[in-house]
């Protein structure tokens, strides 16, 4: 994963940030949704958080990270949401990846890999894409099996109905 400068390093205040990013990931439950959840913190607090949304919104732009990041240009009067860290349950999309880049977010924390979509090293690399203006720094990991767990058990439930 060439783009991911400092993969897997670890502060303690990380922890507490994903564990508030799962809180949102099971808030997608509500409106059967899948159970992904971000936030975004500036300076110790969270100045944007999203999970997904695109059920109840029928939005295919209503991803976590994409709901986090308009809560955080909102609450920081800019598009660019600097001096922040992203936290995201689950490792970004193409799209979410490629506005993480354009918001110049400087870090970027996420649970477990995509396999399927994701675009921070597993399918694509867009947060490492040395081609493109901004890269952050991107570690991956954090609480990946509590973040898996999540998502398995959504999608057995809706495998059983």
């Amino acid at each position: 994963m060439a783009g991911q400068m400092m993969a897997d390093r670890f502060f303690a205040k990380d922890d507490h940030f994903m564990g508030l990013a799962l809180r949102e990931a099971r808030r997608a439950l509500q409106h059967d949704d899948v159970p992904i959840g971000a936030v975004v913190v500036h300076d110790g607090e969270i100045i944007g958080a999203g999970h997904n949304e695109r059920e109840l919104r029928q939005d295919p732009t209503a991803h976590a990270e994409v709901l986090a990041l308009r809560e955080a240009a909102r609450a920081v009067g800019s598009w660019r949401v600097l001096d922040s860290v992203l936290y995201v349950t689950l490792e970004p999309c193409a799209m979410c990846a490629g506005a993480i880049v354009l918001a110049r977010v400087p870090r970027v924390v996420y649970g477990c890999t995509d396999p399927k979509a994701g675009a921070a090293g597993s399918v694509l690399d867009v947060l490492g894409e040395p081609r493109l203006n901004h890269r952050p720094v991107v570690s991956g990991g954090l609480r990946a099996d509590e973040c898996a767990t999540v998502l398995r058990e959504f999608f057995a439930d809706r495998r059983g109905r």
